[in-house]
């Protein structure tokens, strides 16, 4: 059994972390929805098309920072732990933001019945998190000194 000790986390390793915890919590709210007068509906980020694949590569890399940083037996790479960590959370920030801007959106109304539809709290929390981690990604890269794959 693998036991994460959050006391061997550094704190940028701890925000890298939770952003992969907010993510994961954020693929189960509503991600695109419609409302009226009427009722609604709503998607979370299962449904919602290619956007949960980025949040999972969010989820990958703070799993992966805890495993390493926890002493766990992680596969060796040819890559460090700062490029992977980055990667995971470029390309899953990507996913998500691109899917949040190809999601329709728009409101309208006439007499008393109007109606919305568009994304919802589950897309932008994810977001958020996402940006959170590439920041923090960032910042652990840097200070590893570790060079690109492609600048060796």
């Amino acid at each position: 059994m693998v036991v994460i000790d959050m006391k061997k986390l550094s704190s940028i390793d701890r925000v890298v972390v939770l952003a992969a915890l907010v993510a994961l919590i954020a693929m189960f709210l509503p991600w695109y929805g419609a409302s009226s007068t009427y009722g609604g509906a709503s998607v979370s980020g299962f449904g919602s098309g290619y956007g949960w694949v980025g949040a999972l590569l969010l989820v990958a890399a703070g799993v992966y920072l805890a495993l390493l940083r926890s002493g766990s037996n992680v596969p060796k790479t040819s890559v460090g732990p700062g490029v992977i960590v980055l990667g995971l959370s470029l390309i899953g920030t990507l996913l998500i933001a691109i899917r949040w801007l190809s999601l329709p959106s728009g409101s309208g109304g006439i007499g008393g019945y109007s109606y919305s539809y568009g994304p919802r709290i589950g897309i932008i929390i994810a977001l958020i998190a996402a940006l959170v981690q590439v920041v923090c990604s960032f910042r652990l890269f840097k200070s590893s000194g570790e060079a690109l794959p492609w600048a060796k």
